[in-house]
């Protein structure tokens, strides 16, 4: 009877404490939130809600706005995933349904490595690498290319500087690549075999059963790895801040430089007092709110979808 209560007794023990954990995640975001819009507070006061659509960002007068910071951080993020999830997705289909058995381990932990390689490693390789061979050789041949073409013409412009967004862009995407696929291959790996095998025996193609078949099945955790690299592209601070120009200036093209909330933050903060410093955590408020939409959007996507599903 003692062993039974106390079994009990532990058993609500363990079970309070892991309650205590799980709210302990919203409390740490609630404190974020709250000493960012605390620290911010002078920036709010003085510039309202036109911070968000003012371009301007000068210290010596202390006038700021956030507009050029957010186009930057949405572009380069948006680029970035325009390559890294079809590139992902085709390792990811290689790795689980095309890929020899002997080379999917070592694959595989070379794309993991990836991942393990500081973000400044990304960085200093695409200042010194990759920035002087794409402003000699790719950018002036596609501005010449697409010059003359309706609105690719102003989409490919600019002088050919070698930094800027979609350096930026491609650098995050060679940076979110190893996270977005080691997601898909492993939900693809969970996929039950018998559906694979049903699908092949009615004479589906190797794409067909992954589009009809896998993706169906695994899109709750497609879509969350390409949420994970998303919040991984949005945060991103020293590759994109060798990279992407650090310009104050509203892009007038992809290959314009520019900037980006979190590397505004790298590059300000240390030197940054007063008003300057609320404004640049109003900066860091402004992010996390825009992380904080695009999961609650991935969301009532997936709602949608299983809504449809249901139907």
């Amino acid at each position: 009877m003692i062993d039974k209560q106390r079994s009990l007794l532990v058993d609500a023990g363990f079970r309070h404490l892991t309650r205590v954990f799980a709210f302990f995640v919203f409390i740490l975001l609630a404190a974020i939130m709250v000493s960012l819009a605390y620290g911010s507070r002078e920036s709010i006061m003085q510039h309202g809600f036109a911070f968000l659509w003012t371009n301007d960002w000068d210290p010596v007068r202390n006038h700021y706005g956030a507009l050029v910071t957010i186009t930057g951080t949405v572009i380069s993020s948006f680029l970035a995933l325009l390559i890294a999830i079809p590139v992902s997705f085709g390792i990811a289909m290689f790795l689980t349904e095309l890929s020899p058995v002997w080379l999917r381990r070592p694959l595989g932990t070379a794309i993991e490595m990836l991942a393990a390689i500081p973000s400044i490693i990304y960085g200093m390789w695409g200042l010194f690498v990759f920035v002087p061979i794409f402003q000699k050789y790719i950018q002036p041949f596609v501005i010449d290319t697409f010059e003359g073409v309706p609105v690719l013409e102003h989409v490919f412009a600019g002088p050919p500087f070698g930094i800027g967004l979609f350096t930026a862009g491609l650098i995050l995407s060679i940076m979110v690549i190893p996270f977005i696929t080691a997601v898909m291959r492993d939900v693809f790996e969970q996929v039950p075999p018998l559906l694979k095998e049903s699908a092949y025996g009615l004479g589906s193609t190797t794409w067909e059963v992954v589009w009809k078949v896998m993706l169906p099945y695994t899109k709750h955790g497609v879509i969350g790895g390409i949420m994970l690299g998303l919040g991984r592209a949005l945060g991103e601070t020293m590759a994109v801040t060798f990279v992407i120009g650090n310009a104050f200036n509203m892009p007038q093209s992809i290959f314009s430089p520019s900037n980006s909330i979190a590397s505004a933050l790298a590059n300000e903060f240390n030197e940054a007092g007063g008003m300057q410093k609320s404004a640049l955590l109003e900066l860091g408020l402004i992010l996390f709110l825009i992380t904080t939409v695009v999961l609650i959007l991935s969301k009532l996507m997936l709602l949608q979808l299983s809504r449809k599903e249901g139907r």
